[in-house]
């Protein structure tokens, strides 16, 4: 017997907006304000996007690029420098720097007015997740998810399914009536990890990511229906 689709989780990230450029820059500006030579471009960020977590993210480049700075008051550094990177990036996002990727809002409209739930499981922090939906959606968007599970919650990154298996067990959900829509590597890893049914939207820097195990890949979700959601998760 199939089990019923009633839950969608959504990451953020690459998934709800294209947003990891506006992460990027943000990045490069903390690092100028604070005097620091570093400067990110888009082929090396790619490659730091391996990371989850943009604290995590500074520490693999300082580790790869920097080792100089590996001394006792690099978490300080970290710490400040993530604190200024975000309220920048908020800034950005909140003021609509950002908008939602084709088909999200479609989507989340048929889900809600189907009874579904819709949940957010992410890597990043509920004050970048609000100000996203702040400034892409005039604030609608924080009325379309039951949960949001952030780092706030769930400070294992992905791809450790820790931010999963917290939606599952806050919702009272079975991962069989579930479907998680991701953009990375990282996020199918963790979603299948945690037992979930996973489809996959590729973002500019998530392009090449293998995917393995995604039940379909698509380069945006325009067009994309709730329908064609119910279909794949009921044949899988």
């Amino acid at each position: 017997m199939t089990t019923k689709l009633t839950t969608l989780i959504f990451d953020v990230d690459g998934t709800l907006a294209e947003t990891e450029e506006a992460h990027r820059q943000a990045f490069n500006r903390t690092f100028a304000e604070f005097g620091l030579p570093w400067d990110w471009d888009q082929a090396l960020y790619k490659v730091l996007l391996k990371t989850s977590g943009g604290k995590e993210r500074i520490r693999a480049f300082v580790q790869g690029h920097d080792p100089t700075r590996l001394d006792a008051g690099l978490d300080d550094l970290i710490a400040a420098l993530h604190k200024r990177k975000t309220a920048l990036y908020t800034e950005t996002v909140a003021a609509g720097g950002v908008p939602l990727r084709p088909g999200i809002a479609a989507l989340i409209e048929q889900a809600r007015a189907a009874g579904l739930t819709c949940a957010v499981a992410t890597t990043t922090t509920r004050a970048n997740v609000l100000a996203l939906l702040d400034g892409a959606t005039l604030g609608a968007g924080h009325d379309w998810f039951a949960l949001m599970a952030c780092a706030d919650d769930a400070p294992v990154k992905k791809p450790d399914p820790q931010v999963y298996t917290f939606v599952l067990d806050s919702l009272g959900r079975d991962p069989a009536e579930c479907l998680a829509i991701e953009d990375s590597r990282n996020g199918v890893r963790a979603a299948l990890a945690a037992g979930l049914k996973v489809v996959v939207t590729r973002s500019a820097y998530t392009d090449e990511d293998d995917v393995t195990g995604a039940l379909a890949v698509w380069p945006d979700l325009g067009g994309v229906t709730l329908d064609d959601l119910r279909g794949l998760h009921a044949r899988a």
